[in-house]
């Protein structure tokens, strides 16, 4: 599994007791204090194995559980004790399943009567472990993008709705001399304005509820500052380009067909 050995060495045939392996998580909770290399490990009666280990190495953390499961205290053993269903991990170069009835030919030769199934690739094992989270993932996406598109037709139709109101006003301040980019920038704002006071609440509400999100996320943290400062600008730009339509319009209001129209 290519796991990385950061003290001691790795596992060897040896007599007497077993050679164990230690990561990182187990000598934080167990050895803060003194060097775990030579100690030994004993389990109790109500264990599956009764083994003796002597600690000769000490790992990297890995993901035992899930990848969203922080890494767990974990012991191997440096001993062949299969279970009544063992797990084979192959290690190949190139297409993986293209060794499949080689691998359960080789198993066969050694153990007749051994059933042997679900041959598939690593990634398709994981993917399928996590199709529940991504499912939830794919929805919550839908929602987010449901809600944002929402929000914009809202502002749209806000802007819209209040440049038709100040239609006079307006063609009015066009009129006296009023520049047509100063118009632009008045509804803009108010746009902005309208969608930075919301991207606040959110941004606050986002924060309140990190600890419901955090069994979701894999490789970034519920407090990541970049994915909070990505979604606020992403939320700013699509509600700029909706307020910027009504803006626009009303910048093209003819000051002389108001004159007449009064």
């Amino acid at each position: 599994m290519r796991i990385p050995l950061l003290e001691g060495e790795t596992c060897r045939e040896t007599e007497g007791n077993a050679v164990v392996l230690v990561n990182r998580s187990f000598v934080r909770r167990y050895f803060s204090t003194m060097p775990p290399l030579g100690r030994h490990l004993v389990f109790g009666a109500d264990t599956p194995f009764g083994l003796t280990g002597e600690i000769r190495g000490v790992v990297a953390d890995a993901r035992e559980q899930a990848l969203n499961t922080e890494p767990m205290p974990a012991v191997y053993w440096c001993v062949s004790a299969p279970l009544p269903d063992p797990h084979y991990l192959v290690r190949t170069h190139g297409e993986p399943m293209a060794l499949a009835d080689t691998l359960r030919r080789a198993i066969l030769q050694v153990e007749p009567t051994r059933s042997v199934f679900d041959l598939m690739p690593l990634e398709a094992h994981i993917s399928d472990a996590f199709a529940e989270g991504r499912l939830r993932t794919m929805l919550l996406t839908m929602f987010a993008l449901a809600a944002v598109s929402l929000a914009c037709i809202g502002l749209y139709g806000t802007l819209t709705y209040l440049v038709t109101l100040r239609h006079r006003e307006i063609g009015l301040r066009l009129a006296v001399g009023a520049m047509r980019s100063e118009i632009i920038r008045r509804y803009l704002a108010q746009g902005l304005g309208v969608a930075l006071i919301g991207c606040a609440c959110g941004l606050v509400m986002a924060i309140a509820s990190t600890r419901l999100l955090s069994g979701m996320l894999f490789g970034v943290s519920s407090l990541d500052a970049k994915t909070f400062a990505g979604v606020i600008a992403l939320v700013v730009s699509v509600a700029g380009c909706a307020a910027f339509v009504p803006a626009f319009r009303a910048s093209r209001t003819d000051p002389m067909n108001v004159l007449r129209e009064e």
